[in-house]
């Protein structure tokens, strides 16, 4: 809080957003304003409510101490920048960038709201330290819309590729290093976004789908074509990291490409040695590195699925209840900070404090517990708990009328 307090002009918001991001990683069954602003014993939702949509500070200078701040301490000389995007599904149409538009969350086709995230992978942990919301065409299309929602009404579409290429090169910019990038297929299959990590020096080993065309020298093929060409002593067993169930053991190939552009560039393949299923990668280094160090970068992707579900579950990065823009450029940052916090306790942990033989290290999940319980508890009276039972029920009685109203004005 002290890293990111001069983001703040007034006293009042700078006590007030550390009373937010530690309601983030307390076990409330749902995080929003009111159920935070509850527990940390405000008497209405009104000053959280505030500081996200209208108090005057930059979400963005707090995403970059933010990223600052996990590269500090879980630096790492071969660290990997994971790109990848989730969802959150929403109800009605008004809630910033929301369509209906596939989700990994749901596993199908909903009404969401999507963004594209940047892990920072290494040895001692891995957290988000970018944020981009992908706004649809059905948004920049109309900019009235765009306006209503808080963004501005020249709004220009990105793809989810060309948001991760604006992250990258912000983390590059900043003075930060970062040898490899990670993706899924949405990412690999995009040539502009090699291009721009080509020219930046930076090595990647991008997902691609098995239809993609690649050329060898002995012309041009799919991947999936190149991979029943291989033969058996092409193969070998290696591990992509460790999993919750011990090591990842894969069997893998490479395959050079010749390009004319500086660098070393491959397809890789990785195959299931118990289903036999296939994966494909595209591969770039500007020095040539062993197929080892293709496939510990391969599974390092693996990591940002965690970095969400710790993100979600501990600090509810997707539990936000609003529809504006900056409203969610704010409570998505706060939320990142939260459980950067618990990656880097538990980085230091771990290096400086290990424990005995017969414990587990600390996890993300024990730290935020036991942070909660022994520092930050909140005990409450129960003219506390009556006052805000009577607010509920008031404002939602007010809701409830104003519904009525409009569905009667509504024409039949």
């Amino acid at each position: 809080m002290g890293r990111i307090a001069g983001r703040f002009t007034r006293v009042e918001p700078r006590r007030r957003i550390r009373s937010l991001v530690l309601g983030l990683l307390a076990d409330l069954p749902r995080k929003n304003c009111w159920t935070i602003a509850e527990w940390a014993g405000e008497a209405t939702p009104d000053g959280m409510q505030h500081l996200l949509n209208r108090a005057k500070w930059d979400a963005d200078a707090v995403r970059d101490d933010l990223r600052d701040y996990v590269v500090e301490h879980l630096h790492d000389d071969q660290a990997v920048l994971v790109v990848d995007e989730t969802g959150d599904v929403k109800k009605g149409s008004h809630t910033v960038g929301v369509q209906r538009q596939y989700t990994g969350t749901a596993g199908r086709i909903e009404n969401s709201q999507v963004a594209v995230y940047l892990v920072y992978a290494g040895r001692r942990g891995h957290a988000a330290v970018d944020r981009e919301l992908y706004i649809p065409r059905s948004w920049t299309d109309k900019p009235d819309r765009c306006r209503a929602a808080g963004l501005d009404p020249d709004t220009a579409f990105a793809t989810k590729p060309e948001l991760a290429t604006r992250m990258i090169t912000r983390f590059l910019d900043a003075g930060h290093r970062s040898p490899w990038v990670a993706g899924d297929e949405v990412y690999g299959g995009n040539p502009k976004l090699r291009t721009a990590l080509e020219e930046r020096g930076t090595g990647y080993v991008l997902a691609v789908a098995c239809n993609h065309e690649v050329t060898t020298r002995a012309g041009k093929f799919r991947a999936d074509i190149l991979a029943k060409k291989l033969p058996k002593r092409a193969w070998q067993k290696l591990s992509a990291g460790a999993g919750a169930k011990g090591q990842r053991f894969y069997d893998w190939a490479h395959i050079a490409l010749p390009d004319t552009a500086p660098g070393h560039h491959h397809l890789m393949i990785r195959r299931n040695r118990t289903t036999g299923e296939l994966a494909y990668y595209r591969c770039y280094s500007p020095q040539p590195v062993p197929l080892t160090t293709l496939v510990r970068v391969a599974g390092s992707r693996w990591r940002v699925e965690e970095t969400f579900q710790a993100g979600k579950g501990l600090a509810g990065l997707d539990e936000h209840q609003v529809r504006r823009y900056a409203s969610w450029s704010r409570w998505v940052t706060l939320a990142m900070l939260a459980h950067a916090f618990l990656a880097v306790v538990r980085a230091d942990e771990h290096t400086h404090q290990p424990g005995p033989d017969d414990l587990i290290p600390l996890t993300c999940n024990e730290i935020a517990r036991l942070l909660i319980a022994l520092v930050a508890e909140r005990a409450h009276g129960t003219a506390h708990r009556l006052r805000w039972s009577h607010w509920r029920r008031r404002h939602q009685a007010r809701s409830q009328a104003s519904h009525y109203q409009r569905q009667a004005a509504a024409p039949a």
